[in-house]
């Protein structure tokens, strides 16, 4: 892979996450960690089984499946080592949400800081860390106001 490709592949990962949240397909989201490591709140989750566990425990879904957010993300720079086959990003988020009763608003804003790993030729999550910088009304988003 060239670096473009490196850095596109990287991209659509993060890229994936939030529409994965989005989806409410937590399944999907843990898959995406395989043996990666998922760290906010206080709290550090290993695996896609224990992953996919804690945003069933933590994010409230709605009729349609889905926490009805939009998850933005910007600011991406990403660093390769190396040898290629790791790599860091940092990016900032900001998660919108809007329901009966709460109109469209930001309900929490911060920074994703990744570790990523190429494995058999194709880039994974090693590593996210979410760290929340800004919170609005999370009522309607998390069970437990800690994590995102």
């Amino acid at each position: 892979m060239s670096a473009a490709d490196d850095t596109t592949a990287i991209s659509n990962l993060i890229a994936k996450y939030a529409e994965l949240v989005d989806d409410g397909d937590f399944a999907g989201v843990g898959a995406l960690f395989a043996s990666g490591v998922f760290k906010g709140g206080g709290a550090s989750v290993t695996g896609s089984a224990d992953i996919e566990k804690m945003l069933r425990g933590m994010v409230i879904r709605y009729e349609d499946g889905t926490p009805r957010t939009h998850h933005v993300t910007t600011n991406t720079a990403i660093e390769f080592d190396a040898g290629d086959a790791t790599a860091v990003a940092r990016s900032y988020f900001t998660v919108f949400q809007a329901l009966p009763g709460l109109p469209l608003q930001a309900v929490v804003a911060g920074r994703y800081r990744d570790r990523f790993e190429r494995v058999e030729g194709q880039w994974r999550f090693a590593e996210r860390e979410v760290q929340i910088r800004l919170t609005g009304e999370l009522s309607g988003h998390l069970r437990a106001s800690a994590g995102e």
